[in-house]
């Protein structure tokens, strides 16, 4: 699989910076799961104390968000910043408990900024948040895809995709980007009773293991 850093490899100049996301979700019984996320900002070596050898840490924040599923109700949240530059910073930390009774899902962006941005929060953590979010809409479909702990099938086994799950995709994403536009193409072809096409990674993915893509489509279908 290609590294993300690979996409850097050609750049062979002065590093200034360094911002790096990390963003997983983890199950937390059948009907929760646990989002934790880091920032972390780092300076090359010697660019801030002459002759030092070793890169410079200079922000660190993590994350850790419980979340209900299917509501995507977050349940509970903690903050906590390992590298800051102020002493004053942490006192913001128990601020963002305010993100407990949240829905991450539709509005949620707007939701941080608005009790989150400028000197009501942390600039880094605040930024963390809103890179957390689309994580929790992808964890959805891993939860109730064949190999998830709650499934009830076999990874071998045909996904059941019901109804309210077919919906539900349809809610979470109408209007999330210029494909899912409520008056474009895709949504159309749902609504007329069209199948979602199979992505193009699943596509490739089947290919280098040998197998028909059109399986992927069978499982979606149930």
């Amino acid at each position: 699989m290609p590294r993300i850093e690979d996409d850097f490899a050609d750049l062979d100049v002065p590093l200034l910076h360094q911002r790096t996301y990390l963003a997983r979700s983890y199950r937390e019984g059948d009907d929760r799961m646990r989002i934790r996320g880091a920032v972390q900002d780092i300076k090359p070596p010697g660019l801030y104390v002459p002759d030092d050898p070793d890169a410079l840490e200079v922000h660190h924040m993590v994350v850790d968000l419980i979340v209900e599923f299917p509501s995507l109700t977050i349940v509970d949240a903690n903050v906590v910043m390992e590298t800051h530059p102020h002493r004053e910073c942490v006192r913001i930390e128990d601020h963002y408990r305010s993100l407990v009774g949240l829905s991450i899902a539709r509005g949620f962006t707007h939701k941080v900024r608005e009790l989150f941005g400028g000197p009501r929060g942390c600039t880094h953590t605040t930024a963390l948040l809103q890179a957390m979010a689309p994580v929790a809409i992808q964890s959805m479909w891993s939860l109730r895809f064949p190999g998830s702990e709650s499934s009830d099938q076999p990874v071998s086994a045909p996904r059941r995709m019901t109804d309210e799950d077919r919906q539900s995709m349809l809610r979470f994403n109408l209007n999330s980007c210029h494909v899912w536009a409520e008056d474009g193409e895709l949504i159309a072809h749902v609504l007329s009773g069209g199948e979602i096409h199979t992505p193009l990674w699943a596509e490739a993915r089947m290919v280098a293991l040998g197998r028909d893509p059109a399986l992927w489509r069978e499982q979606a279908r149930g």
